[in-house]
Order: C-alpha cells, then structure tokens, then sequence
C-alpha cells in the first residue's frame, strides 16, 4: 500500500477517525494535508505525520467554490452531529450539516479533480456511515447529508473511471469518536434513558458484534482503498457496520 510521492488531504482530521487516516496515509509514504477548524489539533497530528495543516471551516462553503487543491487523495471526513425529532429539527442546523458534510465534499472534489485528471491518478473516499445505508429516527440532517453523500460518490466514480480516478465510500457503525460520545449524551436526554442503555439498547441494537469500531480500523479500509491494488473498486461501499445492515 506504498503512497510514497502522493499527497493526500484528509478533513477533520484534528482527532477521531480523520487522524487516524491521517496517521495511517502517512505511514504509507503520503505527505498529508490535516484538514481542520481545531487549528491547535490540525498542527499537531500534522507534526505527528511529517505533513502539513490547513486549518479551515468547511461551513463556510463560498470560501471553497474557487479553491484549487493540488491533492493525488481526498479523503471527506469531516462531520458534525445534531439529534432531534423533525419537528424540533432547527432549519439552520440542517443547513449547516449539510453544508458541512455533502456541499463541502462537492467542493473540495470539484477543486482536486482537475490535479488528479492531469496527473491520471487519483482517489477520492467518503467517510459515510452505516446511516449512508440505513435511518435512524432524530437524525433527519445527517441521514440526508450521508445519503447524498453516497450520491455524489457514484457521480465521482463514474465520471472519473476512465481518468484513473475512483471514488468510493467507508460506512462504520458506532466508532469510538469524541462525536459518538456527544451522540450518546444527546440520545439519553431524547430517550429518557441513561448513557450506558443507551449505548446496549440503541446504538448497538442492530449491530450483530456488540462493540464501537476503533477508528484505526476505519483508517485501514481507507488506505486500501487509496492503493493501487483498488484500483479496479470505484463507486462503491466498504461497510463496517458489525452486521448492522445484514438484518
């Protein structure tokens, strides 16, 4: 899985699962670009990996629409979270995830294809989620935005199958993220039930492996996918739901 001479640009990549890409491309030979608003946290996974920071707000998206990204990989990680019946749902904050999580990718790729194009090499990989594949009550705005992004991923695929770019899509259950503990904190005080029954009863209710996924093993899906030997998968899921969509 050699990325020795390959630049790749991970978002939220400040912790959780975005900086353990981040670590696992640079392992790889990549020079890593740490995508974050947490400028203190890009800086220093970007130490970590001998690569660089570019600490920037995916929200705000018009500071995307003319940016040129010279990057061989792109990896959309970043996400934020927001649990609420429909009816509670704040419209700005449905608006703000979308933008963050489907009009930001949109963006970033439109700004790295022409790099890839030229060079006829490039991968492009979505961290969605088993909620790319499935619903969840309370989570109107993330379902949306990860179903778009599943979308826009075959769009990629198709569009640069005959570039040398391919486009695909990781989908984890419940990874062990600073977000997944918020999630947990958010689904008690909707529920009414505790933290604990809500990880046992809700959470891994439909997962058949009763465990968060580490955000290590999310990282190995996305090297495989940036290597060469993928070269023939695009427009395409690699689930890590222990089970959850077997049902």
């Amino acid at each position: 899985m050699g990325l020795e001479g390959r630049r790749a640009v991970v978002t939220g990549a400040a912790s959780g699962i975005g900086a353990a890409v981040a670590r696992r491309l640079g392992a790889a030979g990549a020079h890593v670009v740490v995508c974050d608003r947490d400028a203190d946290g890009a800086r220093r996974v970007a130490e970590e990996v001998g690569g660089e920071a570019w600490v920037a707000d995916l929200a705000d998206t018009g500071a995307l629409a003319d940016l040129t990204l010279e990057a061989d990989i792109l990896v959309n990680n970043a996400g934020i979270q927001h649990v609420a019946p429909v009816e509670d749902f704040p419209p700005e904050t449905f608006a703000l995830i979308l933008r963050i999580m489907l009009e930001a990718p949109f963006l970033l790729a439109r700004a790295a294809l022409p790099h890839m194009y030229a060079r006829g090499w490039g991968r492009v990989v979505h961290i969605s989620s088993a909620h790319g594949l499935r619903a969840s009550a309370y989570k109107s705005a993330y379902v949306s935005a990860k179903h778009g992004l599943e979308g826009l991923s075959k769009v990629l695929a198709l569009e640069g199958a005959t570039r040398g770019v391919t486009s695909n899509c990781v989908n984890p259950g419940y990874v062990r993220t600073p977000l997944v503990e918020l999630q947990v904190a958010d689904q008690a005080r909707v529920h009414g039930l505790s933290e604990d029954e809500v990880l046992s009863e809700i959470m891994l209710h439909s997962s058949a492996i009763k465990r968060l996924l580490e955000p290590p093993e999310v990282a190995e899906a996305v090297a495989y996918l940036c290597s060469d030997a993928a070269g023939f998968v695009t427009g395409t899921n690699i689930v890590l739901d222990g089970g959850w969509s077997a049902h």
